[in-house]
């Protein structure tokens, strides 16, 4: 994917609906280029075209979740980073935000890595870290291990912090996650009770999805963005847990 196809794919996932028009005059290219690089696009899936339009899908792909509000996860993962000292091990779990935050980490030598993410340990194949990616069934589509194979070797490995991606949360259901396989070992790793520390940009929030993540005392920490509203902010801090906002200030009232 070139560098006018990726802006082509994060302006249509975060519009959800943009004509091949508008795309043109976005890029300065040609229609005719524009189609070609949604045909590429949507040949793979990151995409379909409907007449005179190109438009997003739901998709598991952490390539397409990633070009998402980009820059507010980096900065979300920059202070998770930070937050990591030399020598630990780690817990990584999937998602767009966590794969970042995997990147970042990828410069330094002094830490173990331990993740259910085939995305995550190949980007993270050059770097000095130990590296330990859980084994089990793989979820082609997220590039994630899930199944009992999975949750088997969770309770065989140890580790500090864990970094965990949600899909939804609201006050009444919780931290939930889509898919079911994917929530099972989410679980899992909470029930190490290492410092469990959710990793989400705010458009999780006010969202709920069939599978629930906790219970909610297992989470020690939320990193989000400022625009989380004051009742999801009181809430969390009635149950014990940290908020953090880098984009803000350091931590939410």
């Amino acid at each position: 994917m070139n560098s006018r196809q990726q802006l082509i794919l994060q302006t249509v996932t975060e519009n959800g609906k943009i004509s091949v028009a508008e795309l043109a005059k976005l890029t300065g290219v040609s229609v005719v280029t524009v189609r070609h690089d949604l045909n590429v696009l949507e040949k793979n899936a990151y995409l379909r075209r409907v007449h005179g339009s190109a438009v997003a899908i739901d998709s598991d792909s952490v390539d397409t979740r990633m070009l998402n509000n980009f820059n507010q996860k980096k900065i979300l993962a920059e202070y998770a980073a930070s937050i990591v000292n030399s020598g630990e091990t780690i817990f990584i779990e999937s998602g767009s935000t966590n794969a970042i935050l995997a990147r970042i980490l990828s410069k330094r030598r002094d830490l173990t890595i331990v993740t259910v993410s085939s995305y995550i340990a190949n980007l993270l194949r050059h770097s000095q870290c130990e590296i330990i990616l859980l084994g089990g069934v793989l979820q082609k589509r997220s590039e994630s291990m899930v199944g009992p194979l999975t949750q088997l070797a969770l309770k065989n490995v140890h580790f500090s912090k864990a970094f965990i991606g949600i899909d939804g949360f609201r006050i009444d259901t919780g931290f939930t996650g889509r898919d079911m396989l994917r929530a099972d070992i989410v679980n899992s790793a909470l029930q190490k009770q290492a410092t469990n520390i959710i990793l989400t940009d705010s458009s999780k929030f006010g969202v709920v999805h069939p599978h629930p993540l906790g219970p909610t005392g297992l989470i020690n920490m939320v990193i989000s963005d400022f625009t989380i509203n004051d009742q999801y902010q009181s809430y969390l801090s009635r149950q014990g847990i940290e908020a953090i906002a880098p984009a803000g200030d350091d931590q939410l009232p």
